[in-house]
């Protein structure tokens, strides 16, 4: 942490590169942060004939064993991605095309199964205050986080009970007074109209199952099901293990390496994951140039996706079970590591 934030807990000060002693010439940021549709197009074909494949892969596996295999493999594509691209156009990068980034937004969030204008303003919050309890809008499990807490971040299950909730609250107008803080008020009106086209949607989806079609079924809904877990996998590495209320980034955030680029395609390079929050302004597909810049001012990144999660996973089974918490290799926050006995934080804000 800076010299100039320490023994302070700087509840109110936005988290980013200057808050995290980081810094990269103007030129060069503006050089990073240029966008272009290319880049976001060339990535949409690619991802629809990865949903082709894999999509006429399940159809063909239908009523036979290699179904199983078959729906993890197109469930993994139509989410993971699903998910990361609703991410990057809730920013405004993915594309340069203001009306190409918001209907990508809406069509992703709606397969994501979440509403796409409060996706973009309680990410928002969570940017500008990066795991700070009752100011980032998006921590998922309590802290420290227990393998109950893992048991229902993995499953989706307190996702689904949060956004159902959400879809209906907003639909009506009932904003809680948390959205009413990171949501600006010309705003609202968005989340209301958003969560009431989620529903129709979903609606309709229900509608056709019910009258006996089942591609919503077996291409939308089981899909979203099967594919939530995996989408995990990524995203609680992102700050699982590390400092709240810290001014700093790379107290906070975590990034991993990993030589597979299937997985950076997947995640649209969010495997870089401290840079994106040091300079969320740069789009993904420069994501891997910022690193490159970043050298030498960065923690190293933790040791790929498999082997971070399994140590978290370590770590948070063991502190269920009361015994020490120390993780073999990955980042963690010191006050994290004890030798059975833990002081509860706070509880998730997406419950």
């Amino acid at each position: 942490m800076p010299a100039e934030f320490a023994n302070s807990p700087h509840t109110s000060l936005a988290t980013n590169a200057a808050s995290s002693g980081v810094k990269l010439d103007r030129r060069t940021i503006k050089a990073l942060g240029r966008r272009s549709d290319k880049p976001g197009l060339i990535w949409l074909a690619q991802w629809a004939i990865l949903l082709l494949v894999t999509g006429t892969l399940l159809y063909l596996s239908l009523g036979t064993w290699w179904v199983v295999p078959a729906m993890v493999a197109y469930s993994i594509v139509l989410i993971v991605p699903a998910y990361s691209v609703s991410h990057e156009t809730a920013h405004g990068t993915a594309f340069r095309t203001r009306w190409l980034n918001e209907t990508v937004l809406f069509v992703s969030s709606v397969i994501y199964f979440e509403e796409p204008f409060h996706r973009r303003y309680a990410h928002t919050s969570h940017h500008t205050h990066t795991y700070h309890i009752g100011k980032d809008a998006q921590i998922p499990y309590a802290l420290p986080m227990t393998f109950k807490e893992w048991l229902l971040e993995f499953s989706n299950a307190g996702y689904y009970r949060y956004y159902i909730k959400l879809f209906f609250n907003n639909a009506r107008g009932r904003f809680s007074q948390k959205i009413r803080e990171y949501t600006p008020q010309s705003e609202l009106g968005k989340l209301k109209w958003g969560a009431r086209a989620c529903i129709a949607i979903y609606a309709v989806l229900a509608v056709l199952v019910a009258s006996g079609y089942t591609w919503p079924l077996i291409f939308i809904v089981m899909p979203r099901l099967v594919g939530g877990p995996a989408m995990v996998l990524f995203t609680i590495l992102q700050h699982a293990e590390l400092q709240e209320n810290s001014p700093s980034i790379l107290e906070s955030t975590r990034s991993f390496a990993t030589s597979s680029a299937l997985a950076r395609f997947l995640y649209m390079n969010m495997n870089n994951h401290v840079e994106h929050h040091l300079y969320p302004q740069i789009p993904f597909y420069s994501l891997p140039a910022l690193n490159k810049e970043l050298k030498g001012q960065l923690p190293e990144p933790d040791p790929g996706l498999w082997r971070t999660n399994l140590e978290i996973l370590s770590v948070v089974v063991r502190r269920s079970l009361g015994r020490n918490t120390r993780a073999a290799t990955v980042r963690q926050a010191p006050h994290m590591i004890s030798n059975g006995e833990f002081t509860p934080i706070s509880q998730a804000n997406m419950r």
